[in-house]
């Protein structure tokens, strides 16, 4: 059993690590960081994003299966399990977003950058499209 849980959530972060990775390297355009010359600050700073997108999809999902009190809610629980995931990836982003935009000035949004109420309007896509797709992927995988 437990080999099955880790072997679920091993497919869970490599599935974030694909998708994550592609709408991050999608999205960097829209951040001022872009026009950095620096390409080795540009690399650093995606795959920073992408690890810190990896580690919150586990542990939404490991958040979600603990609520659920079920390591295959995508399976038995998937509309409320997705629905939480969801609401967890965007509280969560928009605290991140927030905190490191305007209160360590970490990075910052290119004038292309849609925004809702002070926040990037793309990672917030992020937090609805991705999980999503990965749970799309991850229940036809089975």
């Amino acid at each position: 059993m437990f080999h099955d849980a880790l072997k679920r959530l091993l497919h869970w972060a490599l599935l974030a690590l694909i998708l994550h990775g592609l709408w991050e390297a999608a999205q960097l355009p829209l951040y001022t960081l872009w026009a950095d010359s620096s390409c080795r600050r540009i690399l650093s700073y995606l795959f920073h994003c992408i690890a810190g997108d990896v580690l919150i999809a586990m542990g939404a999902y490991l958040i979600t299966a603990t609520i659920f009190r079920n390591i295959d809610w995508p399976w038995r629980d998937v509309w409320r399990g997705g629905a939480v995931m969801i609401v967890l990836g965007l509280v969560y982003t928009v605290f991140s977003e927030w905190y490191n935009v305007y209160q360590l000035r970490a990075w910052s949004y290119a004038a292309s950058m849609p925004l809702v109420m002070g926040i990037g309007l793309v990672p917030l896509m992020q937090w609805l499209v991705v999980p999503i797709l990965m749970i799309v992927i991850f229940r036809r995988r089975r």
